[in-house]
């Protein structure tokens, strides 16, 4: 692959991530379509957007203010994650699967800014 944040282990789990997001998201009703559907699918949409972004940066310090900004971008998703639970949309099983992936990737990016510093 050409670009750097093509071969981010972090990236490619964001991939997973967002496409399980999207997966979730037609779980909610359509009244949701606009406020917290739309919002859970920005929010891990930025995940791998931003990693890709800040990948092409011009110091470790720029990205890691990138990784910054996607750590609370993944946090997003999480509150997305627990307001769908809360009103009856995602039963306990699909919110777990959710919630762990994200646990998951919120480390590896963690680890990553750890790294950049």
């Amino acid at each position: 692959m050409g670009f750097k944040f093509e071969n981010l282990e972090v990236w490619q789990l964001s991939l997973e991530y967002v496409d399980r997001i999207y997966e979730i998201s037609n779980l909610l009703p359509a009244k949701e379509q606009y406020n917290l559907k739309a919002q859970m699918i920005r929010s891990a949409t930025s995940i791998s957007l931003n990693i890709a972004e800040g990948s092409n940066s011009q110091s470790d310090p720029e990205f890691g203010r990138f990784v910054g900004i996607v750590i609370r971008s993944c946090i997003e998703v999480i509150g997305c994650l627990h307001l769908a639970k809360r009103r009856g949309y995602l039963n306990q099983e699909v919110f777990r699967e959710a919630y762990e992936s994200g646990e998951v990737l919120f480390a590896k990016l963690q680890a990553l800014r750890k790294k950049l510093k």
